[in-house]
């Protein structure tokens, strides 16, 4: 029998790897996108010809238990966020109630339609925000600093507890800082990787960015995918943190990108007070529970992941002169 699978956020980077990895699988996927979305037929994240595309709202109670009578899924992935963080605090109810309130929304109507479904929640390392310890593990206090953190937070406890009081098979992917080819270009590493290609090609000369010495845990998206997937597929539900065990820098980022063109970021990288973050932190997950139950390790490394959206972003522009 054919497995049916709802991704919400299916035009986000990690939700379009998660498509094409699951109709490799023989599933058949739909992809939930917001309405009026235009990343669907445009942008740098791609949706699968095969992911069939429904426009809808995580706001709307009625219409999400229509569509999972109308679609009846086996698993339900709620990808679906704003994690650009400058972003959440510009629209800061909207946000809260589309993030937070949209996971109680979900899991309201998989219990009223089909208790059966299998839901994974997208909860992030943010959540973590001044950890008490660190690598961090699944039993780290959370400590958001961040309104989408805070989103997030409030998620991560919904699905714990609707999956002890009901028995739903609901868990929770504690991702870390995942990157691809398709990642939004504000975000740091696009921006350094897209200015890098541009500064090869002559078509720019400077690069500014804030705070070289802030360090994240970054993986490749692609891999993400690939444990989101198996954390479903597990006789038992819980709770998983999607990390990679180690750091880097953003100067490490840079130093990788530049280098890997044939220049030195120190000739071409500014810093500049404005993009600067009070409310940053560094944080590395510890990945043991994942590699231990689900059997998951990343497989792309830190400079094959930077080298890899160098050259896509390289091969965009060249493709971008020619046309």
């Amino acid at each position: 029998m054919i497995r049916t699978a709802l991704i919400t956020g299916v035009t986000g980077q990690v939700g379009s790897y998660l498509g094409e990895l699951l109709l490799r699988r023989g599933y058949r996927v739909i992809g939930l996108v917001r309405r009026r979305s235009s990343s669907v037929v445009a942008g740098p994240r791609p949706v699968a010809s095969d992911v069939e595309v429904v426009e809808g709202d995580l706001l709307d109670q009625t219409w999400l238990e229509n569509l999972l009578a109308r679609y009846q899924p086996n698993e339900v992935y709620n990808l679906a966020a704003e994690s650009f963080a400058p972003t959440c605090w510009e629209r800061p109810v909207f946000i809260s109630d589309f993030m937070a309130l949209g996971v109680t929304r979900i899991l309201e109507a998989v219990r009223a339609i089909n208790p059966a479904i299998r839901v994974y929640q997208a909860s992030s390392s943010e959540m973590f925000g001044l950890a008490l310890e660190s690598p961090q593990t699944e039993a780290t206090p959370l400590r958001p600093r961040q309104l989408y953190a805070i989103a997030k937070a409030y998620g991560h406890w919904t699905v714990a507890a609707y999956r002890e009081r009901y028995g739903l098979f609901a868990c929770s992917g504690i991702t870390y800082n995942h990157e691809s080819p398709r990642r939004r270009p504000e975000f740091v590493t696009r921006k350094i990787t897209a200015a890098v290609a541009k500064i090869k090609l002559g078509m720019a000369r400077e690069l500014a960015l804030g705070n070289l010495e802030a360090r994240r845990d970054w993986g490749f998206a692609g891999d993400y995918a690939e444990a989101i997937w198996r954390t479903l597929q597990q006789p038992a539900a819980d709770d998983y943190v999607i990390a990679t065990g180690e750091t880097h820098s953003v100067r490490d980022w840079c130093e990788v990108a530049f280098t890997h063109v044939g220049l030195d970021y120190r000739d071409y990288v500014a810093q500049d007070p404005r993009f600067f973050r009070p409310d940053d932190c560094e944080l590395v997950g510890s990945p043991e529970k994942a590699r231990r139950v689900l059997g998951w390790q990343p497989t792309v490394g830190f400079t094959d992941l930077v080298r890899m959206m160098v050259d896509a972003d390289l091969a965009a522009l060249r493709n971008r002169s020619r046309g």
